[in-house]
Formats: structure tokens, sequence, C-alpha cells
């Protein structure tokens, strides 16, 4: 399995040992790229904090004054496409660069995140439950690709619409390269604006997607103690002491749960508030462009561009109601499983149980507003 390309977007056998950090794989490397996770090794740590500071430099505080600039410099040569382009670029842009502030601020709490994970692994010890959690670590990488591939796909494409059509796809304020002195020095600059661009769009797609990685390896979890609780005092080869043990190591898988949200909620916090302040106004800037200024092909890395905006909240804010389901239906399980005949001690510690998971598991954007589709339905 190892030697196959991409080897984590397929659901290894049991016979190979996968943990649920194998679900970040992908997205810690990327990280990596993105100067926000330095490697282990002292001197390689000094050598990786020069890269930390040129994507800083480069990424989050020269291309937002570069866009900035362009509209002073450059304001009358714009039509009203390249207006409209440049203006949802600009503003993605400068709320990209907050959350990769934030996303890079918390690169503590992930790696806290996966050690909770690590304890919740051992209880996973069937071959039903390891094989659970193996489709769900391949599925995460393959969702970290599709981000891949879609926000690669926008840059790409705007590059080559604006290009082709000898202009410059987003006219980013460029004091070094005059553009308009020859055909040279406009490939030249419009080649330099893509990958400068590119390396903004990575960090987006950075922050974009591991709330939703990490949040589907949460919902893995939470399957799994559902099916711990329906299977409470089944087994009738177990004595109501063993039984009660069961009942503790659920509590203590619950509890894990809610430090796992804790740990991730000020990061995803400041994330998605970000989104949802920007995604309406983007969104409109979008559509109007694409109906009534853009031209076949720079309307197609419009229209891409589009589909990314909503994927920055959609798909996250699907996931937290799935959450807010999952958190009910653990009480449900709890209520239903075999406990009335049990002992005065397990009775008492199910109600005490039952009554912490009833409370809703319920993420907040800003401490604000609820994430859930509702919200995104409101602020799109």
């Amino acid at each position: 399995m190892r030697s196959k390309p991409f080897a984590r977007m397929h659901v290894w056998p049991l016979t190979e040992q996968v943990q649920s950090r194998d679900a970040f794989v992908y997205i810690d490397r990327g990280m990596q790229v993105a100067g926000w996770i330095p490697p282990a090794k002292k001197l390689a740590r000094r050598i990786y904090f020069l890269w930390t500071v040129i994507t800083t430099v480069m990424v989050i505080i020269l291309l937002d004054v570069s866009l900035l600039m362009s509209y002073f410099k450059d304001f009358r040569r714009f039509n009203a496409g390249q207006f409209l382009t440049s203006l949802q670029v600009g503003l993605n842009c400068f709320g990209s660069s907050i959350k990769a502030c934030y996303t890079f601020a918390g690169i503590k709490r992930f790696s806290r995140a996966k050690q909770l994970l690590d304890r919740m692994d051992q209880r996973c010890t069937s071959d039903e439950q390891r094989l659970h959690m193996h489709r769900w670590v391949a599925r995460c990488n393959q969702v970290y690709m599709y981000f891949q591939v879609m926000y690669s796909f926008y840059a790409l494409s705007t590059f080559l619409a604006g290009a082709l059509s000898g202009q410059l796809a987003w006219r980013m304020y460029n004091p070094l390269i005059d553009a308009e002195a020859s055909k040279q020095h406009f490939w030249l600059a419009a080649i330099l604006e893509y990958v400068w661009m590119s390396g903004a769009v990575f960090q987006d797609q950075m922050a974009d997607s591991y709330p939703i990685i990490y949040f589907l390896m949460l919902r893995a979890h939470i399957t799994l103690l559902k099916q711990r609780l329906r299977r409470l005092r089944t087994n009738t080869k177990l004595t109501e002491k063993q039984n009660y043990a069961e009942l503790i190591n659920c509590i203590g898988d619950h509890r894990l749960i809610l430090e796992y949200c804790s740990t991730l909620a000020p990061v995803v916090s400041a994330t998605i508030f970000v989104q949802f302040l920007l995604v309406g106004i983007v969104m409109g800037l979008t559509v109007i462009n694409i109906m009534f200024f853009a031209s076949f092909w720079t309307g197609l890395g419009a229209a891409i561009f589009l589909f990314d905006v909503i994927m920055q909240t959609f798909p996250f804010c699907y996931i937290c109601n799935l959450i807010m389901d999952d958190s009910q239906e653990l009480a449900y399980c709890l209520f239903h499983s075999n406990w009335l005949d049990a002992d005065r001690r397990y009775r008492h510690t199910l109600r005490h149980f039952l009554h912490n998971v009833q409370q809703p598991i319920i993420m907040t954007a800003g401490g604000v507003f609820i994430i859930s589709m509702s919200t995104n339905v409101s602020v799109t």
C-alpha cells in the first residue's frame, strides 16, 4: 500500500497499522510547505524559520499590499470585469491573511488534538472498529486532495484566461516589471503574478480544509461511541463489575470528545467567523462579474472561484449539523441501552452520564454565530 501513489487516499487493509492522526498526513505536509509546521531538529528549525518569514512576508503581507496599491496606481486601466475579479479576490485575500494568521497561531492546538485522538484510538480494538477508522482516515485525505485540486484549478484557470487574452489576471501592483514593455515582460509578470497568487490560494486552502478534516475524524469517533453505548450490558459473559467498567470507559470517551472540541474551538471559531463576514460580499461580487462582464474563459475562472468560496463554509457547517445530531443520538443510545435491571451504582452513574451527554456539541463563530446550515444560508 505504501508504494502506491497517494497511498493515504486508499483504505488500507487491517494488516497495516493506521491511526487517526494519519488522516492529517497530506494537510500536515501542506502546512509544512506553507511554513507553519517546523521540523523537529533544532538546526533544521532555524533554517525553516527563514522560510516561514519569507512565506509570511510575501503571501500574507506583500500580496495584500500589492492588491491594494493596484487600485491606486492602475485604477484607470481596469475594465469592469478586471476590477470585479481583482476586488472579489482582494477581499478574499484580506480575509485569507487573517485566517492564515489564526491557523498558524493554532498549530500547537492541532498537535494537542492529535494526542487526544491517539488516546481515543486505544479503544479501537476490534477489526470492525479498526476498519471503520481506516475508512475515515482515507476519506479525510481524499477531502484534502479534493480541496487541492479545486483551489489549484481556480488559480490556473484564472491565470490562463487572463494571459491568453493578453491581460494580467489579477493586475497586482509590481514595480519591478513593466508588463506593457514587451511580450516577454508581460509573460514574466503574468507568471510571477500566478506564482504569487498560488501561494495565497494554497494558504487559504489550508485554512479552509483543516476544520473539515479534523471534525470528520471527530465524527468517526462519535460513531464508535454510539456503537459502544448500544452494546452496554449486552454481553452476558461480563460481570456487573465489568459492565460498570465499560460504562466508565464510555464516559471517558465522551470527555475526550468534549476536550477535543474545546481544544480546537478557539482556532475554528476565529477562522469561520472571518469566512462568515466575507462570504456574502465576495459571492455577490462574483455573481455580478459572471452575469454581466466576464467572457467565457474569465467566467469559468470566476465560477470555479465561486464554488471554492462556497466550500469555505458549506461543508463545515454541514458537518457541525451532523455533530449536533450525533450528540443527541448519543443520549438516545445510552437511554435505550440495557440498564433497567442493573445494580444501583450502575444506574446512578448512568443517570449522571445521561444528563451530561444530553448537552449538544455546538461550535460557534467568534462567539456570535452558531456554526450550522441555517447560519450558512443566512450569511450567503
